[in-house]
């Protein structure tokens, strides 16, 4: 069959058919993809062609093997997946400089020249898909039967782990099980002065994986923008790019590498990630774009898997619209132990149901579960006493207010209040600025002018605040670190009397949170603010050998600066027990 701009793909209309019989159950972004390719079929100036795909495919299976060195044979999923990449062609006009008959000068013709349409594609999916094996047949693809000289590509978050895209190439190098392969394999590396018929045409070498026929190279780089910009690679895979805490958008660096060459091809793989509001979920924002139609963009082919809600995850058979290789790479029973674990360990329960079902957490992890960090009702606790915790260490950039209100019955009332300048506002990445924008609009979170916070004016604000509310604040817990100024003003203007120095560290942090902790398990501390869910859901402790914890600070992007305010007003509450009686 010959190109076609009307034809239905071959492995598309299988797939497309086993979904309208309900063999295969879809998820809506799934379904929103298929509207996309149905468009692509009714587009006239986009083609389709069989003979690219069915090469590919051709020499996957009879060249390529499994990690352990066992025959491949294609997943039906590879087989779709690897049809919208390489199948949709389309054609575009240039004016090519001719020689002159006579050999002096040149002269311009126009021709059409055939481009591939599809030059990025993201793939999210369940871990124990196979991701990196579909990376991988790509990789090996175009490094071994294109006839251009070009860079290959393989990034992850670790080094280590970019080398699972490279060990199904070097199996298949040392099996050399089909024609070209022995034909490339055939010779010695040492040979390098001797007759060139006897060296070895592809090796793996301590630079990547050396194609000598063409110069070409398959080598892997750090995931960082600064080791990646600037390349012109013609074929990357990216793996792992939601699921840790990755702040660059390594793809677009890559990409804007990659434009310099025509038909390029940058596959992003990835299960999803319990780290929210990174890089990731920037470009996860405008993939959702283009699945709706809003940003149209013909370019990106984008199968993200998932379950469309947490309720499914009791009914296997719906686990399928999170893993389509389900019960081919992985096992039906693994997924059943992890549902198991889930349910018995709620520290595991958010990174399985991220990483096997494809439901983002939205930060909720390890320290508070998710049932704790959901808000109350509204509640108002005008002229009631409270302690206030006081966190101003990370002074040009977030400042943390939390005010606890010890209540009957061994409830406390949580408010807090939040300062950040005009200048952080303005750097936010598009996903944790919807965020911010929400703890603006609630009240919880004030905008300063200004590059870095002065003190003085987070001060003042703070004392109309209070004067405003009304709360009658008792004693003061604060962490030293950059927050003398304010201290000393506070002592000067409301005296010395109630003020509590909480030095951070484990040995001081380990019983105030494991207090709260309970509280929060008994659903004994009254919130009702979105960011100080927000903080909740993103705490994680650390713990040492002897069962102490303390907040893990490095994740201080994430803003758990309240939930360390709010630990400050329960030892600072503790302490003055007897100024609330």
């Amino acid at each position: 069959m010959a190109l076609s701009n009307y034809a239905v793909p071959v492995y598309y209309g299988r797939f497309r058919d086993q979904v309208l019989k309900g063999e295969i159950p879809v998820n809506k972004e799934i379904a929103m993809e298929m509207n996309r390719i149905d468009q692509l079929i009714e587009n006239p100036g986009i083609y389709y062609d069989p003979e690219a795909v069915e090469k590919w495919i051709s020499y996957c299976e009879g060249e390529m093997t499994l990690t352990d060195g066992s025959d491949l044979k294609l997943l039906d999923t590879f087989k779709l997946w690897g049809e919208q990449v390489l199948g949709w062609w389309y054609f575009v006009e240039r004016s090519l400089p001719v020689p002159n008959p006579n050999g002096r000068g040149v002269h311009f013709i126009n021709k059409k020249i055939k481009k591939r349409l599809i030059n990025k594609q993201y793939l999210i999916v369940a871990r124990g898909a196979a991701k990196s094996m579909y990376g991988a047949m790509f990789q090996s693809y175009f490094l071994n039967c294109d006839p251009s000289t070009t860079v290959q590509i393989a990034t992850a978050p670790t080094m280590k782990q970019a080398e699972e895209v490279m060990a199904p190439q070097r199996t298949a190098i040392v099996r050399a099980k089909g024609p070209y392969f022995k034909f490339l394999t055939d010779g010695s590396i040492q040979n390098t002065t001797g007759n060139r018929m006897d060296r070895v045409k592809l090796a793996s070498t301590k630079k990547g994986i050396e194609n000598f026929l063409t110069g070409s190279i398959c080598e892997v780089r750090p995931m960082s923008i600064n080791k990646l910009q600037g390349a012109r690679p013609k074929v990357c895979t990216v793996d792992e790019w939601l699921s840790g805490d990755i702040r660059e958008d390594v793809i677009g660096a890559l990409e804007q590498g990659a434009s310099k060459l025509d038909d390029y091809l940058i596959i992003a793989m990835s299960s999803e990630g319990t780290v929210r509001n990174n890089a990731g979920d920037t470009i996860k924002m405008e993939l959702l774009s283009i699945l709706k139609g809003e940003y149209v963009n013909p370019h990106v082919s984008i199968w993200y898997y998932k379950l469309d809600d947490i309720k499914e995850v009791s009914d296997p058979s719906m686990w399928l619209k999170a893993n389509p290789n389900l019960g081919k790479t992985v096992t039906y029973e693994t997924y059943q132990l992890d549902v198991e674990r889930a349910e018995n360990a709620p520290a595991a329960r958010n990174d399985i149901l991220a990483k096997r079902f494809g439901i983002p957490m939205e930060g909720y992890t390890y320290f508070f579960t998710y049932e704790e960090t959901l808000p109350h009702r509204q509640k108002s606790f005008w002229q009631m006493p409270c302690s206030l915790g006081i966190d101003l260490s990370q002074g040009d950039d977030f400042c943390a207010f939390t005010f606890l209100f010890p209540l009957r019955q061994n409830e406390f009332g949580v408010k807090t209040r939040s300062y950040i300048t005009s200048h952080t506002l303005m750097k936010l990445p598009n996903a944790i600025r919807q965020k911010y924008d929400e703890f603006i609009n609630e009240g919880s979170l004030m905008v300063l002018d200004g590059t870095v916070l002065d003190m003085m004016d987070v001060y003042e604000d703070l004392d109309e605040f209070i004067i405003t509310k009304s709360y009658d604040v008792r004693c003061i817990g604060y962490d030293p670190y950059n927050a003398k100024d304010f201290i000393n003003r506070w002592k000067t203007e409301n005296g010395p009397y109630g003020i509590e120095k909480v030095i951070q560290g484990a040995k001081t942090e380990s019983v105030p949170l494991g207090e709260l902790k309970k509280l929060a398990e008994e659903r004994l501390l009254i919130f009702d603010q979105a960011l100080m869910s927000f903080a909740m859901g993103n705490a994680i402790t650390l713990e040492d050998t002897n069962g102490n914890r303390k907040l893990l600070k490095r994740r201080y992007n994430e803003k758990i600066d309240n939930v360390s305010a709010m630990m400050d007003a329960y030892v600072a509450w503790k302490l003055n027990r007897d100024a609330f009686e």
